[in-house]
């Protein structure tokens, strides 16, 4: 009995190896090998070298050029920012305290293009009742004294031939006083402040709102021209603004040069501030208060090769590098050793050779293939 129990399990196991030897279709990958990467694909080295197949170069936009070795100036990057040029904008303030109103256009919005002389919003003046009433109840007293003064002097002119001449004219003095005392007065109590734009450009910001309540010197809206604009950067070095020669800052791929309108005299945050004008169509993708950096070129030179500052990267050991072209399909990267130069271009003091091929795009995408 207990021998064909055994016999039993014996063959149920053996049936259910037999089962699971046979998997389904499409599962079955015995007869297949072992997956091998294609050798003529994009590939990192042993010697850290990577090879790029031309196909693979022309699909992810590889380009290179041919540096050149060449005195190149002395270069310091300083901290900066966006401000206003005083010449092209301009900021509008409440001069009474007072309800906002709307413009013949509306209030406009934050980018939108004026002209110098528009009218942009109004500014009706809150005044307290007790006050409010004295002008009314004065207007009042006036408009009274002017009707008897307009019937005493019509029955002056009436007997001029009889009353003296001086008496008429007195009369119709005092007529046109009460009557300028009383568009005076009128007008205060219905004048509202009209807020125009003092330059032309556009609406940098804007704190108006329909009915909203304003104090004197309040700022309303901020007008800037985007083509002018000024940078300010600040230098803890003194000497850096007695030996400008040019500057610049970069916008994307952009070069902006600057041109160098003079340095403070006062010191702020232990700084001393230098001020740049800028000029140009790239300038309207900067906006005033946008932190900036400045990279002021001094007379003094150094030897070096510029390249773009796209083709400055670091590797896994957060030592700077560049990737250099040494053969049609194989890319060797070289420490090197950089300083600032324009904010587009950095200058290479060492590490690199003039008449190397230096990858200018796609470099980061170099350095990430492993």
């Amino acid at each position: 009995m207990k021998l064909s129990v055994l016999f039993a399990a014996l063959a149920l196991v053996s049936a259910s190896a037999s089962w699971n030897a046979f998997a389904g279709e499409g599962h079955d990958h015995g007869d297949e090998g072992p997956v091998v990467a294609g050798g003529n694909g994009p590939q990192r080295q042993a010697d850290g070298s990577v090879f790029l197949p031309k196909p693979a170069q022309r699909q992810i936009g590889v380009r290179t050029l041919v540096t050149e070795a060449g005195e190149l100036p002395r270069t310091t990057a300083l901290a900066g920012k966006v401000v206003m040029d005083p010449n092209a904008g301009g900021k509008v303030q409440a001069m009474v305290a007072g309800r906002l109103e709307a413009g013949p256009q509306g209030l406009p919005s934050v980018g939108q293009a004026v002209k110098k002389g528009d009218v942009l919003a109004y500014v009706s003046p809150s005044t307290d009742q007790i006050e409010r009433s004295n002008q009314m109840a004065q207007l009042a007293e006036l408009h009274a004294a002017r009707a008897l003064v307009e019937k005493r002097l019509a029955r002056l002119k009436e007997l001029a031939d009889t009353v003296p001449r001086k008496e008429i004219e007195a009369a119709e003095s005092e007529l046109a006083s009460l009557r300028a005392r009383s568009k005076a007065i009128g007008g205060g109590l219905n004048a509202r402040d009209v807020l125009t734009a003092p330059v032309s450009g556009v609406i940098a910001s804007t704190n108006a709102v329909s009915g909203q309540v304003v104090d004197a010197r309040e700022l309303v809206f901020e007008i800037v021209d985007p083509k002018r604009l000024r940078v300010e950067a600040l230098s803890y070095d003194p000497e850096i603004a007695a030996d400008v020669a040019s500057a610049s800052l970069a916008v994307g791929d952009q070069r902006i040069p600057l041109t160098f309108i003079g340095a403070a005299r006062s010191l702020r945050e232990q700084a001393l501030p230098l001020t740049f004008a800028a000029e140009g169509e790239a300038l309207a993708f900067l906006a005033v208060g946008q932190p900036v950096e400045v990279f002021v070129q001094s007379r003094s030179t150094q030897q070096g090769v510029s390249v773009p500052a796209a083709s400055v990267l670091k590797n896994s050991a957060n030592q700077t590098i560049v990737w250099v072209k040494t053969a049609p399909e194989r890319f060797e990267s070289r420490t090197v050793t950089i300083a600032p130069l324009d904010g587009v271009n950095i200058a290479v003091t060492s590490g690199l050779e003039a008449g190397e091929r230096v990858a200018s795009r796609a470099a980061t995408l170099i350095n990430q293939i492993r």
